[in-house]
């Protein structure tokens, strides 16, 4: 692992990595166990990912731990998972800044049941100081939603006279988002072997390079996330140029 570790160019990290935390509950299906076994051993491959990220001098990391359409979820999984998201805050807030990690949190936070949503805004609460990396669970969270939400601020402030449309730029309305003031991510990462976005920072990742790996999320480790970040270095990224162009 230290091999692969040595490999990566740490001038050219990408600031944010976003990862689509999928295969969960196949991973149990395979040993013989329900759903819920697989999302809590998954919670050790959050832990690796994180601290591997900030070891390497990653600014932000996103994780996508429950979207609005998991609530069709059998209610027994989606109750699991919301105690689950309680219990591991409770554990991990201590360890998190210990190595002087910052929570954050996007999404529809009003949905979710009020003890979770408590854990969840004091663990941000609690490590809001932390200076080292920025990790942002996407919970309750859509990239539908989430530019929904943007164009109807917009139109708000359209309406009340306080802007006119033809003001409204990338810029602007990314500042509507609830990743406002958070960089776009370079790189995406989804375990499972699956190769969509399942609506996921959809404005967001308009520039990022994509990496789907076969293997499902519990047994994702460092060596992993080493090998994405290796992959992504190793891109040509553009930006609508030709190489040409990035050689002037």
């Amino acid at each position: 692992m230290n091999d692969i570790k040595q490999l990566i160019d740490i001038a050219q990290l990408p600031r944010h990595i976003a990862i689509i935390m999928d295969g969960n509950g196949r991973w149990a299906k395979e040993k013989g166990q329900p759903r819920v076994f697989g999302h809590r051993n998954g919670v050790k491959a959050v832990r690796e990912s994180t601290e591997a990220a900030a070891e390497l001098g990653v600014e932000y990391m996103t994780l996508y731990a429950f979207s609005t359409e998991n609530w069709n979820r059998p209610k027994l999984e989606v109750d699991a998972l919301m105690t689950l998201l309680v219990d591991t805050l409770a554990k991990e807030i201590k360890t998190l800044n210990k190595n002087n990690i910052r929570l954050q949190a996007v999404g529809d936070l009003g949905r979710l049941p009020d003890r979770t949503r408590k854990a969840l805004l004091d663990g941000v609460a609690s490590t809001s100081e932390n200076k080292r990396m920025t990790l942002v669970l996407a919970l309750n969270y859509s990239g539908k939603w989430d530019i929904l939400q943007a164009a109807q601020k917009l139109a708000t402030q359209v309406q009340h006279g306080l802007l006119k449309p033809e003001e409204i730029d990338d810029a602007l309305f990314s500042q509507q988002l609830a990743t406002a003031d958070i960089p776009d991510p370079e790189l995406l990462i989804r375990t499972s072997g699956e190769n969509r976005l399942s609506n996921f920072l959809l404005w967001q990742l308009a520039y990022a390079e994509f990496c789907f790996l076969p293997v499902f999320w519990p047994d994702f480790t460092k060596e992993h996330l080493y090998k994405a970040i290796l992959d992504y270095q190793r891109r040509e990224r553009r930006f609508g140029m030709v190489s040409e162009q990035l050689l002037k």
